[in-house]
């Protein structure tokens, strides 16, 4: 949590630049926003596969840049 108190004589732009200054040293947004959406869960089967696709799918570039055809 948080919490910045107004000093005695400070300016509202003062504090304001005061206050999103440590909101961003302290990374609270940087947090909220890297949890806002949540990523649904992939079976461990489908991960796999996908894997194996990209696997095969830098092979297959590999062997191209090769040939000289990349």
């Amino acid at each position: 949590m948080l919490e910045i108190k107004k000093r005695p004589g400070e300016s509202v732009s003062a504090f304001l630049h005061r206050f999103s200054k440590r909101v961003r040293e302290s990374g609270i947004l940087r947090e909220a926003k890297k949890r806002r959406y949540r990523d649904r869960l992939v079976s461990k089967s489908k991960r796999k596969a996908s894997a194996i696709h990209r696997a095969k799918k830098v092979k297959e570039f590999e062997k191209k840049k090769k040939e000289g055809l990349m």
